[in-house]
């Protein structure tokens, strides 16, 4: 399995902001890309998120609130990365 990245638009802007990405230029040579560069691309169709109740340590929680908006992309990206891992052990 390839390994990609994924982030909320307030992750991107966050990390614009502390200088950690840049915005997309304008400049013509900025968006040109090598010849093949998306033959291997795959469509990824994520299925539709399921609603649940939850019942998570008061500290877990807190921790991921700590980080702004998007606390439960997050926390569902946490489980997400544990579900794959455990897959591709066994």
């Amino acid at each position: 399995m390839k390994n990609t990245k994924t982030a909320s638009l307030e992750e991107i802007r966050a990390m614009q902001r502390r200088g950690e990405v840049k915005a997309p230029s304008d400049d013509a040579e900025a968006l040109d890309m090598p010849d093949g560069f998306w033959d291997d691309a795959d469509i990824v169709e994520r299925q539709p998120k399921q609603s649940v109740h939850l019942r998570v340590d008061a500290e877990v929680l807190e921790y991921f609130k700590s980080g702004g908006k998007g606390h439960l992309t997050r926390m569902n990206a946490v489980l997400r990365t544990y579900v794959e891992a455990q897959r591709s052990r066994g």
